[in-house]
């Protein structure tokens, strides 16, 4: 006789578990991941990096940078570029796609911030 219904269910990983998952021919090649949860990861990445995008390109454009905290946007940039370097260690491909991205459009405003902050200094 089969086991009842519940007990035929494989058991989830722990997400919480320290022992990595077991190798598969299933991964992603920049991640560790199955490919359905790297491209979710994925999406995220691309959702975020790109909801930046449209007060990156007004501040460029425009040059305005007095509605921008300079300790926001150092603090900002220094957290992007340490999820990057977070993402190279855990070789986690969204982390590092978006990441680099979001790295150099912030790296951009942030320059243009602190010339701002300079030039009203002298």
């Amino acid at each position: 006789m089969p086991a009842p219904w519940p007990s035929r269910i494989p058991a989830a990983p722990s997400v919480w578990s320290s022992t990595p998952p077991a190798p598969s021919s299933r991964v992603s090649p920049v991640s560790s991941h199955p490919p359905a949860i790297a491209a979710l990861g994925y999406l995220a990445a691309s959702l975020t990096t790109v909801s930046f995008f449209p007060q990156a390109i007004k501040t460029i454009r425009s040059g305005d940078t007095r509605g921008i905290s300079l300790r926001m946007y150092t603090l900002f940039t220094a957290g992007i570029a340490l999820w990057g370097v977070y993402g190279l260690l855990t070789r986690d491909g969204p982390l590092i796609a978006a990441n680099a991205i979001t790295l150099l459009t912030a790296g951009v405003i942030l320059e243009r911030k602190l010339r701002a902050v300079l030039a009203e200094r002298r």
